[in-house]
């Protein structure tokens, strides 16, 4: 019986030392680096906690969600374009809403932070957290849902002629 069991210790090590072991995702590198204390820093308390810790803020909190100016929304942490105004809607869920961003300047991945997957936007430049995807925006355009906390963002506004 021992044998058996020693045996099978045996397989259960090998088996245990695969790729998964070997392997580690390498960490992307970033246009703009700052350690966390120059972010805290230079952030307002809500973006540092939204774009840095991946934070939310409450729904129909933001300055943002109701903002219906022409121009552009960059990210609060770098300054890069991710939005224009014109691809902003009303989605009633309390966030600025988009059906599609500057591709080159978002970031996508998978969040499992609530138990399930979601699709998560992060700003290419920096890599601040900026909300979340989904598949239920304006089917006459994408289709899609960028939902985006307004402290994340900044907006510059197109000059008026």
């Amino acid at each position: 019986m021992k044998l058996i069991y020693s045996i099978l210790l045996v397989f259960m090590l090998i088996g245990c030392k695969g790729n998964s072991q070997a392997t580690k995702k390498t960490e992307k590198k970033y246009t703009v680096v700052k350690t966390d204390n120059e972010w805290k820093e230079s952030l307002p308390q809500m973006a540092y906690y939204v774009l840095r810790k991946s934070g939310t803020e409450i729904a129909f909190s933001g300055p943002l969600n109701n903002n219906k100016k022409e121009g552009v929304y960059v990210c609060a942490g770098c300054q890069s374009p991710l939005y224009k105004s014109e691809f902003k809607y009303d989605s009633g869920s309390g966030w600025p809403a988009f059906d599609r961003g500057i591709e080159k300047n978002l970031e996508y991945d998978i969040d499992y932070k609530i138990g399930y997957p979601r699709s998560e936007l992060s700003c290419n430049n920096c890599g601040g957290h900026l909300g979340h995807m989904f598949s239920d925006g304006p089917k006459n355009t994408t289709g899609n849902r960028h939902c985006i906390n307004s402290a994340a963002l900044n907006f510059i506004q197109t000059d008026e002629k």
